[in-house]
């Protein structure tokens, strides 16, 4: 099973943003447990400041991998183009989140895309990407629709 983990933006900033908020590990360090906890799926992962940039790979994987993990930063509250472009694919995507978006400003607490995702996933930190890939993992391709 192909899984693309995408990563928006200040997310490179991990393990040395904000700790208090998004923890201490860089996700490059965390990626590999990854990988090992699921050897029977390819992970791959793509991370992008850049909103257009993060449409692209959503458009260019988004009808041949089985999954996308996404956690598109400050761009879920305030990006109508990436809502479109979830809405737009026919790979199944779950949403994640580091901190507990409800826990959050109010502005944070609304996803603009969520709706189009699958499931959504939040405040459990870079567990949170290991729970997101286990649901894909534990899915057959019939049970959600996956066209490949």
């Amino acid at each position: 099973m192909d899984i693309l983990i995408i990563n928006g933006p200040n997310l490179n900033l991990l393990g040395r943003r904000e700790p208090g908020i998004y923890g201490t590990r860089s996700f490059e360090s965390f990626f590999p447990e990854l990988e090992e906890a699921f050897p029977d799926h390819t992970l791959t992962q793509f991370q992008s400041n850049h909103e257009g940039a993060i449409i692209d790979k959503l458009h260019e994987v988004g009808f041949t991998h089985h999954g996308i993990v996404l956690n598109a930063g400050g761009y879920t509250h305030t990006s109508v183009a990436l809502a479109d472009a979830v809405a737009a694919i026919a790979t199944p995507v779950v949403e994640v989140h580091l901190s507990n978006l409800h826990a959050r400003e109010e502005f944070r607490q609304k996803s603009l895309f969520g709706r189009h995702c699958a499931g959504s996933i939040s405040g459990f930190g870079l567990e949170s990407y290991r729970l997101a890939v286990q649901w894909f993992a534990n899915q057959t391709p019939k049970r959600v629709g996956f066209r490949v």
